[in-house]
């Protein structure tokens, strides 16, 4: 196994991919960034766009699902088996049952209508799984959903070197530079990736995220390398 787990970099292109085809797809869906959903409720009332319904349940959704992979987690930790392995594999199910749903009913003309609604939450529950999975086992790499805070993080990195560290402090920055860097360009990637594939094939974009997942899947031991890094 390599000390330079690829997990982290899987997660981030899955996290901008599904995001991007969420909202392309679903009317201005947010499935990874859940809480960018409150802004596009408030447009959906002004402008009288449909996908509100979905717009809030995602919330409720995705927290609930964090919650149940939580205690899930105790149960198979109790029982001896992997919890990684077993969260990245429910993660991988439930892509493949969205990919089902958005090819058999999409596209979808309301974003309100049950077909969207179930796919929509079904991405949702697939990305909760995901945050869960990797706020508790990759808690030291950049976070995958949200580049805010990275892209911060990476500034600040830079204005440090700019002003001028120490030789300890500038090889710490470095390391952190790459990484967080990477997690952008990966997360970016997935965005446009996604674009790109809805554009030419529309609802089959979604059979790649069921193959992102079976890369993280097969990539599960990372989570391990990572946590003896920190």
């Amino acid at each position: 196994m390599t000390d330079k787990p690829l997990l982290p970099t899987i997660l981030s292109v899955n996290a901008g991919y599904v995001d991007t085809a969420g909202f392309l797809a679903l009317h201005g869906l947010f499935t990874a960034h859940v809480t960018g959903n409150f802004v596009t409720i408030g447009a959906a009332l002004v402008l009288g766009t449909s996908g509100i319904v979905a717009k809030l349940l995602a919330l409720p959704v995705f927290c609930l699902v964090v919650m149940g992979a939580r205690l899930l987690r105790y149960r198979l930790m109790a029982k001896g088996r992997s919890v990684v392995s077993n969260l990245l594999l429910i993660k991988l199910a439930l892509f493949i049952v969205a990919a089902v749903l958005a090819l058999y009913h999409g596209p979808f003309g309301q974003g309100d209508s049950w077909q969207a609604v179930v796919t929509g939450m079904t991405l949702v529950s697939a990305m909760a799984i995901q945050n869960a999975v990797h706020r508790v086992h990759l808690g030291s790499a950049p976070p995958s959903t949200l580049m805010t805070g990275t892209t911060t993080q990476i500034m600040l990195d830079v204005a440090d070197r700019i002003h001028g560290v120490s030789e300890q402090q500038k090889a710490a920055i470095n390391v952190r530079l790459v990484r967080m860097s990477l997690a952008v360009l990966a997360f970016a990637s997935g965005c446009a990736l996604a674009a790109v594939l809805y554009a030419f094939t529309s609802m089959w974009c979604f059979a790649l995220p069921p193959v992102l997942a079976l890369a993280a899947y097969l990539r599960q031991e990372d989570a391990a390398v990572a946590a003896h890094s920190t």
